[in-house]
C-alpha cells in the first residue's frame, strides 16, 4: 500500500512537471515559471490534483520544483512564483584517451 502510494505520488510529480510546461512561461536556462494562482485556477490542474499543494510540495522535496515558502495558501500565494527546474544534464562520458 505505501508503495503504491509513493508510486501515485512519483505519477502526480510527472503530470505536474507536464502542467507547469503546458501553462509556464520557458526560461534562458530550460526551466519554466508559472505562479501559483495561474496553477490552482487552471481548470485541468483542478480536476488532475486531489491536493495539488501536496503534490508541488513532493516535486519541492524532490527538487522537480522551487518555490519560497512550504504552504501555498489559494488567493494568499496566487503570485508565488513556481520554478519547474531544468532536468539535470545526462552525465559525460568519460574521455577515453585516443592513442
Amino acid at each position: 500500500r505505501e508503495r503504491e502510494m509513493a508510486m501515485n505520488v512519483e505519477e502526480e510529480v510527472g503530470r505536474l512537471r507536464e502542467e507547469i510546461t503546458r501553462l509556464g512561461q520557458p526560461q534562458p536556462d530550460g526551466s519554466y515559471k508559472v505562479t501559483f494562482g495561474v496553477l490552482f485556477n487552471d481548470d485541468r490542474c483542478a480536476n488532475m490534483f486531489e491536493a495539488l499543494v501536496g503534490t508541488l510540495r513532493a516535486a519541492k522535496k524532490r527538487k522537480v520544483v522551487a518555490y519560497d515558502g512550504q504552504l501555498l495558501l489559494q488567493g494568499v500565494h496566487d503570485n508565488v512564483e513556481i520554478t519547474l527546474l531544468p532536468p539535470p544534464p545526462p552525465p559525460m562520458p568519460t574521455a577515453v584517451a585516443s592513442e
